[in-house]
């Protein structure tokens, strides 16, 4: 592989529940892009990610989805299996807009080096199709094809296709050699497709006849060009099942990250909203299907993401929860105290402020009426949530108990936001989170 123009990086639920278009001009690759300079291997865990990369900060996170590895947990998927001789078609919808856009694909968690024989990007059309006119060729260094390395993540080249805030663009992979095992983001806002052969520069969705409600090496997607972005005003999303969105209604963008960058877009000024939750993570504990806990995954997903001023961090109830519940998958991890799991939101604030950026605390929604609830875990919520709201530690906070609570019972969440397992919100849940963000704060 030709790596003269790529760039490589290096990186080491909340609870389940019962559960005729007009052409686009082509435009130039910015300069100071991966498209006109050499490439630059780093470690995501020194934390210098994007910003140390391109100090220009022209590239905005539009959307971005955490690594996993492969697993079933929440049913059947790809990624156990992989791909061979096969076309991956995935949807995503970018929060900020621009003229110019590239991709990271991620192979964190393979155990051989991924090969991707081509990839494309367009605009969105309907289901599987893509808007005619806008179809883009991928790049790598040059050269259509690519090998990701094990663990590592690689961006594609710059290529120019003008995006709005919050529309959908759809990237199109094609697996020629088999993947072996697949990293992946089990629990998908949207729907991916998958064909058989190469169908990569297919406008049509007719060839596209399996879908999954997962996403498949694909771990983000960034902008640059158009407005005029302040520097470093991107956020993100940091959590477990209620940052990832378990519950949203799939295919509506309905996820409270969504829902904040729709807030922005509103307001006149689209901002980079990225979502790096996963269903089932904890802060301080590890588990071989909901990521690597977060004090470790932190400096890969939110201290290597480009032009990021702000995170939300909401973790911590899976740590309460999970090890009270003899039928968590996996089965129960370790007990963790209220001043551990304090050290650990220090953790990510030092971590976070070492590179200039603010730390939003967000309060532990309730949980009372969970399959894991106790009330030995509800005065530990209670407790972390006290400190969160009083010690002054934070940029700002986010409380988010009091905004989806029952006012008759407080540890409670209110029915209208409930999705129905007492845990995670509907999509009115998520929109009220999502409202109860001082924008100001970000």
């Amino acid at each position: 592989m030709n790596m003269s123009g790529s760039t490589v990086r290096r990186s080491g639920v909340a609870l389940l529940s019962a559960a005729v278009l007009a052409a686009l001009p082509v435009l130039p690759v910015l300069s100071g892009g991966p498209g006109d300079q050499g490439a630059t291997a780093y470690a995501a865990e020194a934390g210098g990610g994007h910003a140390q990369q391109h100090g220009t900060g022209r590239w905005r996170g539009g959307w971005a989805a955490s690594p996993q590895s492969p697993n079933v947990v929440f049913g059947q998927n790809w990624s156990e299996t992989g791909f061979a001789r096969q076309t991956v078609r995935q949807v995503v919808r970018v929060s900020t807009g621009g003229s110019q856009a590239r991709i990271e694909l991620s192979n964190r968690y393979g155990r051989t080096p991924l090969k991707v024989a081509g990839a494309t990007i367009a605009r969105t059309g309907r289901g599987a199709s893509v808007q005619a006119g806008s179809v883009r060729a991928l790049s790598f260094g040059g050269g259509r094809s690519a090998t990701v390395p094990v663990g590592g993540e690689l961006l594609s080249d710059g290529v120019g296709l003008k995006v709005g805030a919050l529309e959908s663009v759809t990237v199109t992979l094609y697996l020629d050699a088999p993947t072996g095992p697949a990293t992946f983001h089990a629990q998908a806002g949207a729907t991916s497709y998958r064909a058989a052969g190469d169908h990569r520069s297919d406008l049509g969705a007719e060839a596209f006849t399996e879908t999954s409600r997962s996403w498949y090496y694909l771990s983000g997607v960034e902008v640059a060009g158009g407005r005029s972005a302040a520097h470093r005003d991107g956020v993100v999303a940091f959590g477990d099942s209620i940052t990832d969105g378990y519950g949203a209604t799939p295919d509506t963008d309905n996820r409270y990250p969504d829902e904040l960058a729709e807030r922005f877009a509103a307001a006149g000024r689209p901002r980079s909203v990225v979502n790096q939750g996963i269903s089932g993570n904890q802060l301080t504990n590890d588990t071989s299907w909901a990521g690597e806990k977060a004090v470790a995954r932190f400096r890969k997903d939110v201290l290597n993401e480009p032009n990021v001023g702000t995170v939300i961090v909401l973790e911590g109830i899976n740590d309460i929860g999970a090890s009270e519940w003899p039928d968590f998958p996996g089965g129960p991890t370790p007990d963790v105290s209220v001043e551990q799991l304090i050290a650990a939101q220090r953790e990510l604030i030092r971590e976070a402020h070492a590179k200039g950026i603010k730390v939003i605390g967000a309060t532990l929604t309730p949980f009372k009426g969970a399959a894991y609830y106790t009330e030995r875990g509800e005065i530990k919520r209670d407790a972390l949530n006290d400190w969160i709201r009083t010690s002054g530690e934070f940029d700002g906070v986010l409380d988010l108990d009091r905004a989806l609570s029952d006012p008759a019972d407080r540890d409670r969440m209110a029915a209208a936001y409930d999705v129905g397992d007492h845990l995670h919100p509907n999509d009115a849940g998520y929109r009220a989170m999502a409202e109860a963000v001082d924008l100001g704060t970000l």
